[in-house]
Order: structure tokens, then C-alpha cells, then sequence
């Protein structure tokens, strides 16, 4: 089923499917989660076609159109006012409202990777605007990558990636030539993948940052320009609306230099991470073709030559966007699960991007303290105080457990 095949279906007809996924997963998916994932989805298909919400609501298609919803109506003006409808029309409590919205947004996101969506509109700040506060959420609640959970993902995405650069380098010398080219395509992927995790989970950048932001043409990802693998930084533009450098601490070095390696940027304006969307890419490699005055047919040709596009791209220097961070998310998701890691986090069924960057405050505030971390986290120290406030909690109960038994058992 193509594309605009699944854009013309209506919501329900991708219930079950998702909900078979989903019951797939570790941690309960198949029971409690299941069955209230399934009870929103439905309230969700209800609000949409009109059979819930106040007396004049009516639902999302027009109202001269008399048909289901489909995915072709959903857009994050829709999620807005289903996270209106949540906040408001139903009495719920506020965490009950953060709750019942993440089982429709995790939804989305499966939808974009199912090809019934083009973006996760549930994911949008417009969007989740109307949601309360979660007002039993403290900031040690946020999704933080234990140490266990990094060295799983990174050790995993590190296998992953030997493994297929193993497979493109030791090919015979006869191998067909697309073949190869499948082969170093899939290189390609596994050592984009481990860097970006490797990235992700040490520097402490925030992923914004990192990748592009398709509403900030400031926010274009970091390019190999950006980089100095030699002296262990990276420019970025920060929060603060200015560039600045970022530490590369030593684990990184080593994924970045062996990807740019086999990568071989034509020029250092190439992003560091650029995306492997087969159709983005194919519009952006016959639109540049094109420009260039190549005929379709010649066009038609040039792509038979490659097994994929972005090898084009690379010889004839077609630079792609960088990936975003809903592409981040894809990549994140699909290798928490080929990890099998354990994960128990009421939002987050996988190690979302911005815990990788929490785990590194985690660690460096318990090593080093809320200066040193506040400077490593481009953040105010009263900032990060506050944040990980948890930490200074746990260690004073400590204080305060050492102090009583060491006054309590004075005679």
C-alpha cells in the first residue's frame, strides 16, 4: 500500500495493527498498556468523527462531506483540539490528561513510521500547548539514560555498525558492483547510527541542536565543518540563539572519524547527519539533476546506476538535509528494541533523545557537582540545581541517616 493509499484510509483501519505491534513489546505492552491504548484510540476515532465533545462539536471532516475521518484530515491543529477536548470536556485530572494524550501521540509516531502520516503532529508544541502541567511529574521523573541503558544502546549500535562494515570491506573483488553498493549503503546507515547514539549519549548537546529544524532555517544540523575531531569539539547553535562549542568527549571521537571515513563527504558542508528517506531523497536527486540540465531519461539512468540515492548524492555532491528529530526518534526506537533494553518510564517506551542528555547531567552532577555540570549542559547552575534537585535530596537523606546513627547510638 502505497503512501497516498494509507492517507485516503480512515483511523480504525489502523488500530489493530498498531495495537498487534505494540503487544509485541516488553514491559506489559501486551496487557495493561494494550487495552488502554486501545480504549483511547477508540475515544480518539469517536471525537474525530463527531460522537463526542460538546453539543455544536462535529467532528474533524467538513461538514458537507459525509464519510469517516481519515488520515488525510489529521493535522496538528487536530491534536490541539483533542488536547483541548482532554483538558477540558472531560473532568480528568491533569496527569490523567498528560496520560490519555501520550497513548494518541504514541500512535502518531507509529503512524508516521507506517508511512499513514507524513510528520508527528502530536509531537508539535502547538499541539501539546493546551496540556496542562503534569502536576505529579519532579524533575528526577524525566526519562534519564541510566548507566546500564547507555552501555546497552551504544554497545549494540557499536556491534551493529562492525558488523556491516566488516560485510562491505571484506567483499570479493568480483562482487557485483550493486551489490557493493547495497552493502556500503547499509555501512553507511550502521555507522550513522552509532555515531548519532554515541552522540547523543555523551556530549550532552541538546538534540535541537544537533539535527535540523525544518521551522528554524538557523537550525540546519551539524556539518562536518562544524566538527574537530582533533581537538574533541563541535560548533553549535545553542538555546541562547548564538554559536558555541560543544565538548566531544573521547567515545565519541571514534565512531564520528570512522564514519566520516567510510562516508567521505565530498565537501565539509555535508551534514554530520544527514537523512536516508529513500523518497526525499529520490525528489532531491532528480530536482538537483534536473536543475543541472540532465534530461529525465538521462536522469532515469544516472539513478539505475545506484542501488540507492544517497550514493548518487554522494558522488555528485547532491547534499541531503540533515535528519530531524522526529527522524531521531525512528532511529532511537528501532534500536531500543533491537537492544531489548529494559525500559519502565510512564511517557517513553524506548531511550527517547533528550535522556540521553539527562543521564549525562545525572552523571556528571554526581561526579563532578552542579558547577561542572551546569558548564557541561550549557545551562545556569540554579538551573541544573533545580532540575536535579532529586540528587541533592538523596544525598542529604543520606547525610541524615549517617547522623542518626551516629547520635542514636551514643549511650
Amino acid at each position: 500500500m502505497t503512501p497516498r493509499e494509507r492517507a485516503d484510509r480512515s483511523l480504525a483501519s489502523s488500530f489493530e495493527r498498531y495495537l498487534q505491534d505494540k503487544g509485541k513489546g516488553r514491559g506489559g505492552d501486551g496487557g495493561n498498556y494494550r487495552r488502554n491504548a486501545a480504549r483511547e484510540l477508540e475515544r480518539f476515532a469517536e471525537w474525530a468523527a463527531g460522537d463526542r465533545g460538546d453539543d455544536d462539536w462535529t467532528g474533524i471532516v467538513p461538514d458537507d462531506v459525509d464519510r469517516e475521518p481519515t488520515f488525510d484530515d489529521l493535522d496538528e491543529r487536530v491534536f490541539r483540539e483533542y488536547a483541548r477536548h482532554l483538558g477540558g470536556d472531560r473532568g480528568l485530572k491533569q496527569n490523567t490528561v498528560q496520560t490519555y494524550y501520550r497513548y494518541i501521540s504514541a500512535w502518531c509516531g507509529w503512524c508516521v513510521n507506517e508511512g499513514y502520516l507524513e510528520a508527528h503532529y502530536a509531537q508539535r508544541a502547538s499541539a501539546m500547548a493546551p496540556l496542562p502541567e503534569d502536576d505529579g511529574r519532579k524533575p528526577g521523573d524525566q526519562q534519564a539514560w541510566t548507566s546500564e541503558q547507555r552501555h546497552a544502546l551504544t554497545r549494540h549500535a557499536d556491534e551493529r555498525a562492525r558488523d556491516a562494515v566488516e560485510a562491505f570491506t571484506t567483499l570479493p573483488e568480483d562482487t557485483d558492483p550493486l551489490d557493493k553498493q547495497r552493502a556500503r549503503y547499509a555501512a553507511l546507515k550502521a555507522a550513522r547510527d552509532r555515531a548519532l547514539v554515541f552522540v547523543l549519549a555523551y556530549t550532552a548537546v541538546r538534540v535541537g541542536e544537533l539535527l535540523r529544524d525544518p521551522n528554524d532555517p538557523r537550525r540546519r544540523g551539524v556539518r562536518w565543518e562544524d566538527l574537530s575531531l582533533d581537538d574533541g569539539s563541535m560548533d553549535v547553535y545553542r538555546k541562547k540563539q548564538q554559536w558555541d562549542a560543544a565538548s566531544l568527549p573521547d567515545p565519541v571521537i571514534s565512531p564520528l572519524r570512522s564514519y566520516r571515513k567510510l562516508m567521505d563527504p565530498p565537501t565539509e558542508r555535508w551534514p554530520v547527519f544527514p537523512t536516508f528517506d529513500q523518497r526525499t531523497l529520490a525528489g532531491l536527486v532528480q530536482d538537483e539533476l534536473a536543475d543541472r540540465g540532465e534530461h529525465t531519461e538521462a536522469i532515469a539512468e544516472r539513478r539505475g546506476e545506484y542501488a540507492r540515492d544517497l550514493l548518487l548524492a554522494l558522488d555528485e555532491d547532491i547534499r541531503p538535509p540533515s535528519i530531524t528529530t522526529d527522524g531521531t526518534r525512528s532511529i532511537l526506537q528501532r534500536l531500543s528494541e533491537a537492544a531489548e533494553i529494559d525500559i519502565d518510564h510512564p511517557k517513553h517506551d524506548y531511550l527517547a533523545p533528550h535522556g540521553g542528555r539527562r543521564g549525562m547531567g545525572e552523571v556528571l552532577v554526581r561526579a563532578f557537582g552542579y558547577t561542572v555540570a551546569a558548564r557541561y549542559l550549557d545551562n545556569s547552575e540554579e538551573m541544573v540545581r533545580e532540575r536535579y534537585s532529586h540528587i541533592e535530596a538523596g544525598e542529604l537523606g543520606d547525610v541524615a541517616t549517617e547522623a542518626l546513627e551516629e547520635i542514636d547510638s551514643i549511650p
